[in-house]
């Protein structure tokens, strides 16, 4: 089940871009991620290729990509419930299907079910050049 979609989204895109730097710890803040998309209970930020995340042959991280998984479900949260709601990670759970190389990675979060106290979530990481899926994850939030 999906998160519905004909209620417009608590955020856009530009708030979502504001919140990216102002809630965020500075070494998230050092991965450039940037809103690209949203809608009700949906987020897509793209995270640009960058030396200082890859590995030799110039692999993404894995760290790099849970990372922006983690704070894209953030941002899908907020344009569903809005950004008034203090929430933690509980669960991630992340599945590295192939290497992301030399490209910038489109990571989309929705919002499976949002209840009173926790917010259970899917993302889907994309190379933004080859359009190949390269991890996916399944989150928990709770919201305090």
């Amino acid at each position: 089940m999906t998160a519905p979609t004909d209620f417009p989204p608590l955020a856009d895109v530009a708030t979502l871009n504001r919140l990216l730097a102002d809630w965020f710890a500075p070494w998230v803040q050092d991965l450039g991620l940037h809103a690209e998309f949203c809608g009700h209970g949906h987020a897509t930020l793209r995270l640009p290729a960058n030396p200082r995340l890859s590995r030799i042959g110039g692999m993404v991280c894995g760290q790099a990509l849970m990372s922006a998984a983690d704070t894209a479900m953030v941002m899908a949260i907020v344009t569903q419930l809005g950004d008034q709601r203090p929430m933690t990670t509980v669960q991630l759970n992340t599945s590295f299907l192939k290497p992301l190389s030399n490209q910038d990675a489109l990571v989309t979060a929705r919002v499976l079910r949002a209840g009173k106290s926790l917010v259970f979530g899917e993302i889907d990481i994309i190379g933004a050049d080859s359009g190949q899926s390269v991890c996916r994850a399944s989150t928990t939030y709770a919201l305090l």
